[in-house]
């Protein structure tokens, strides 16, 4: 059970490095981050959070697709399937985008997606900064299994629309967090997307539902582990 003084972050990618949402008993802050787990960060100290939600994969197959995103697939909406693509693949890690794509047809017949070849700067970034104990209070979150979990399964807009980024927001504030909409005018969206905002709170309220033991996981049986022994789950 979460105490009333404990705090929680979500944190996201973002186009100036990473985007951090902590929510504690004063309300919601937020802070653009250049290194995902510093130590010390402008409004927390991260040694004094309970848990950490992260929307970035955490814990690289070898070969084949992770069991977890598979799941999460399986979960979703048509429309929203496509917002889970398989991370790079451990060898992978240091490869440009079209050095693994071509390692990846070799290996295993299939290539990387530019989805993933985009993001894996901040995988490779998170992977080195991460270990198995640090699971304990570090988690990966899928933001859209959180708003459709919130949203008992129903479909919801695209958030590159207005009306999908206010379901969205209205689903947050629905289940308790606290009021967001004054984090949108802190930072210009050349460096952080509304978008961003939303996942990352969304990541804080995982978080605190991992804490209260109120969260869910995929796969929910207990998870395989990487080459370095971290677990491939996603919690929502």
């Amino acid at each position: 059970m979460a105490r009333s003084d404990e705090s929680f972050v979500g944190i996201d990618g973002c186009r100036d490095g990473w985007i951090a949402v902590h929510w504690s008993s004063a309300g919601l802050a937020a802070s653009t981050l250049t290194s995902v787990l510093a130590a010390r960060w402008e409004d927390f100290d991260l040694e004094e959070v309970a848990a950490v939600g992260v929307d970035m994969p955490i814990g690289l197959s070898d070969r084949g697709p992770r069991a977890c995103d598979t799941a999460a697939r399986a979960l979703l909406p048509a429309g929203r399937k496509s917002s889970v693509f398989p991370p790079p693949k451990r060898y992978m890690l240091g490869l440009s985008w079209a050095e693994a794509n071509t390692a990846g047809k070799a290996r295993e017949g299939k290539g990387l997606s530019r989805q993933a070849g985009n993001i894996s700067a901040k995988i490779r970034e998170l992977d080195s900064a991460i270990s198995a104990p640090m699971q304990q209070r570090i988690y990966e979150i899928h933001p859209e299994l959180v708003f459709h979990h919130l949203n008992d399964g129903g479909a919801l807009t695209p958030k590159r629309y207005t009306a999908g980024r206010m379901e969205r927001l209205r689903l947050l504030q629905e289940a308790g967090l606290p009021e967001l909409e004054g984090l949108f005018e802190l930072y210009p969206r050349k460096q952080v997307k509304p978008d961003d905002l939303l996942d990352a709170a969304a990541c804080a309220l995982a978080a605190k539902c991992i804490a209260r033991g109120e969260a869910r996981r995929l796969p929910e049986n207990e998870p395989p582990r990487d080459s370095r022994g971290l677990r491939m789950e996603i919690w929502y």
